[in-house]
């Protein structure tokens, strides 16, 4: 089976599937811009051929490095990156050489957030009151109908980047005179991030899922510049499992790694943010693993190559990521920490700096069977210096 992976090398864990692929004896081929000789060296053993473009941007290269890799290696099955950014790449790539997945025409549904609040509605799952900015006085007109605070953020686009909120008329004032179009104006939605993650088999049933709830918004994280903690659920709400797969089945997704994103108001109403055909980022995956014992990465390989993959359902542990930020005076050292919670910590790493903003430049992954002692080991790690 011949599949290629764009981007193998970031971020920087995704090298893992490849690994997977070439163990299940899949042909792998690496398309990106990084230098080879940079490349994990555990990457460059699984990857059949490496094909360098100048810029992975550059589409007419990226379609050379198809082309060349269908000549010598025959029909390409998949083409993937489990990477959002790569979304609109991967879908022109198929459609032009009519490989399986997500194509140009899929798009819409995947990508604009627009088109997602339509799709949830029919999923018969509660969305925030939103319009497309079209004009000043529209979008005007909606604040007056819905109050403060709003929320605006691009109908196309990843994570909180370019996300604002909106809590005055002096703030929609300014936000306006940026002449924002294209831009999805929302209520905002007082709540906590509650997630449906999983991986869909090619029939489109969840082979594996579970849940994570985070300690604030990301976009309050990014604006405020604070740090985050968040954590794998052991037991699933049912509302939110009911609400996932019958997302799961409006959006057609095969295949593929999925994460929802909801908010859980504090009357307790689920509320869709957005959907992501992609594996949840940071360390997320590892955590799924740690917390069940079992290996995603092998898994997606299976879907892929052997249509089929058996994950036992138990959830053995929450596992929570805790960040923190160089510019913070936290009451205990790095060191210190392990001292008292190595025992808790399976993993920590630095991060990579397009990450810092939102998730710290070093993580800790925390296991126990216990959730509150998770949340308070990850608050401990936190913890400011009072000095």
């Amino acid at each position: 089976m011949n599949i290629v992976f764009l981007s193998p090398h970031f971020p920087p864990n995704w090298y893992l599937f490849c690994v997977r692929l070439r163990n299940l004896g899949a042909n792998v081929l690496g398309v990106a811009d990084e230098p080879y000789e940079l490349l994990h060296p555990d990457l460059r053993t699984a990857l059949t051929e490496y094909y360098r473009v100048s810029d992975l941007h550059h589409y007419d290269e990226v379609l050379r490095a198809l082309g060349y890799f269908t000549h010598r290696y025959g029909k390409i099955q998949r083409v993937d990156s489990l990477n959002e950014y790569w979304l609109e790449t991967e879908a022109r790539l198929r459609t032009d050489f009519n490989i399986e997945g997500p194509k140009i025409t899929d798009l819409p549904g995947i990508k604009r957030k627009s088109e997602m609040k339509r799709l949830f509605t029919r999923a018969q799952v509660d969305v925030a009151r939103g319009i497309l900015a079209h004009s000043p006085a529209q979008v005007r007109a909606f604040a007056v109908e819905v109050g403060y605070p709003l929320v605006a953020k691009p109908d196309v686009g990843v994570g909180a980047n370019h996300t604002y909120k909106i809590t005055s008329d002096a703030e929609l004032d300014a936000f306006l005179s940026r002449q924002p179009e294209g831009f999805l104006i929302e209520e905002y939605v007082h709540g906590v991030i509650q997630t449906f993650d999983g991986l869909a088999d090619r029939d489109g049933e969840p082979v594996f899922f579970t849940s994570m709830q985070y300690s604030d918004g990301v976009l309050e994280v990014v604006n405020n510049d604070d740090d985050i903690y968040y954590l794998t659920e052991r037991d699933i709400p049912p509302d939110l499992e009911q609400a996932g797969r019958r997302i799961l089945k409006i959006f057609n997704v095969r295949e593929r790694f999925f994460h929802f994103e909801f908010f859980r108001t504090p009357e307790g109403r689920l509320v869709a943010l957005e959907v992501n055909m992609r594996p949840p980022g940071g360390l997320s995956i590892d955590m799924f693993n740690y917390a069940g014992n079992i290996d995603l990465y092998n898994a997606w390989a299976n879907v892929l190559i052997n249509h089929r993959v058996t994950i036992p359902p138990t959830r053995l542990y929450h596992v929570c990521y805790a960040g923190r930020k160089p510019f913070r005076s936290y009451a205990l050292t790095h060191e210190e920490v392990l001292i008292r919670f190595g025992d808790y910590i399976v993993h920590h790493q630095p991060m990579h700096p397009l990450f810092h903003r939102a998730m710290g430049a070093y993580a800790y992954l925390i296991r126990s069977p216990d959730r509150a002692e998770v949340i308070a080991i990850a608050q401990e790690i936190q913890r400011l210096s009072v000095c």
